[in-house]
């Protein structure tokens, strides 16, 4: 059994991903029909600000929930890509900017783990919930229920250079189409697991806030 993410920061190391060098076909559903152990688990916390590399490179913004938010996940599993449902809670007293699908229970897509094209240096989970948001909602609390595994992560060449033995930093400014790609595939297994039955149900899970109210800013 591969050790978890909450292992290798307890033994202050970063785990070495593979490399992608060429794309290849992936399959567009995964696991099993119904989520198995340890799955489900419950994630919550007030979203901070990250890189904001999600949005600005990759057309993929994220959330992140701060480090004791991920325990539950860290403490349990791997790193790599996961899938599942998140809500975002803004203040009941401040819901301007906030439409009502906004608030909805919706599929999402996170990564767990050091981020190896951009050689991060510490844990992070970033949340990209799959819809389109007008507004930032850094603060507020997010909502989760990871269900299932889609991948490990991979390391990237950039596009143009060459592989070598040691992946020079001068290499991890510019996104490869390649990591694009995977993210962009990431996003459709997610919304294709998401529809079978065994999973969909879980957006109705008590430990959503279910009773949304209409934001009064509402269009």
């Amino acid at each position: 059994m591969s050790p978890t993410a909450a292992e290798y920061v307890a033994k202050h190391e970063i785990p070495v991903s593979e490399i992608k060098l060429s794309r290849t076909a992936r399959p567009q559903i995964v696991g099993p029909d119904t989520p198995e152990s340890p799955f489900p688990i419950v994630l919550n916390g007030p979203v901070q600000k990250g890189f904001g590399r999600g949005s600005k490179d990759l057309g993929c913004p994220t959330a992140n929930l701060p480090d004791e938010s991920i325990t539950p996940i860290s403490s349990v599993a791997k790193t790599g890509v996961y899938y599942g449902y998140a809500q975002v809670i803004p203040p009941a007293e401040h819901p301007e900017g906030f439409r009502l699908k906004d608030l909805k229970v919706l599929p999402m897509v996170m990564s767990l783990g050091w981020n190896p094209f951009y050689k991060n240096e510490k844990l992070t989970a970033e949340i990209h919930i799959i819809h389109e948001f007008e507004s930032d909602f850094y603060g507020y609390e997010m909502r989760a229920i990871v269900l299932g595994y889609i991948r490990p992560e991979l390391d990237y060449i950039s596009r143009g250079k060459q592989p070598v033995v040691v992946v020079l930093e001068a290499f991890q400014s510019v996104p490869t189409e390649a990591l694009i790609e995977d993210i962009e595939v990431d996003k459709r297994v997610a919304l294709n697991c998401l529809e079978r039955p065994g999973y969909n149900l879980y957006a109705k899970d008590s430990h959503f806030r279910l009773e949304v109210l209409e934001p009064k800013s509402n269009v």
